[in-house]
């Protein structure tokens, strides 16, 4: 059994929140999987830009705590605005389904807990 790497990991959480953006009504302008290069997602819906920052967090992380990335966020908030965009933040948790204290591994089950998009005012 191989655990998945960072990247994977963020590629999975990508590929999630992408499908939900697109079940939302949002359009991609841009996309970017590189690790630690934000957003992941430009994107519009009725009109109106949105940078979305997607980060997989695996157990024990919590996906709800945003003071970890929370200069991340601002920078990005920041930079948005300038584009009169909107801010979101994507946190997806990651754990693998057998055993909480187990890495996620490839082919394996897994479970997601992603409530959705957290805008950053």
């Amino acid at each position: 059994m191989k655990p998945l790497t960072e990247q994977e990991l963020h590629n999975l959480a990508m590929n999630l929140v992408g499908k939900r953006l697109e079940e939302d009504g949002y359009e991609f302008l841009a996309v970017n999987s590189e690790l630690r290069k934000n957003p992941q997602f430009v994107c519009i819906k009725e009109k109106k830009m949105s940078f979305v920052v997607v980060k997989a967090i695996e157990y024990p992380g919590d996906p709800q705590d945003l003071d970890f990335f929370r200069a991340d966020l601002y920078k990005m908030r920041d930079h948005a605005l300038k584009f009169e965009a909107r801010t979101f933040y994507a946190p997806v948790g990651l754990v693998n389904a057998k055993d909480y204290n187990l890495p996620v591994y490839l082919n394996e089950e897994y479970i997601v807990d992603y409530d959705g998009l957290i805008e950053i005012e």
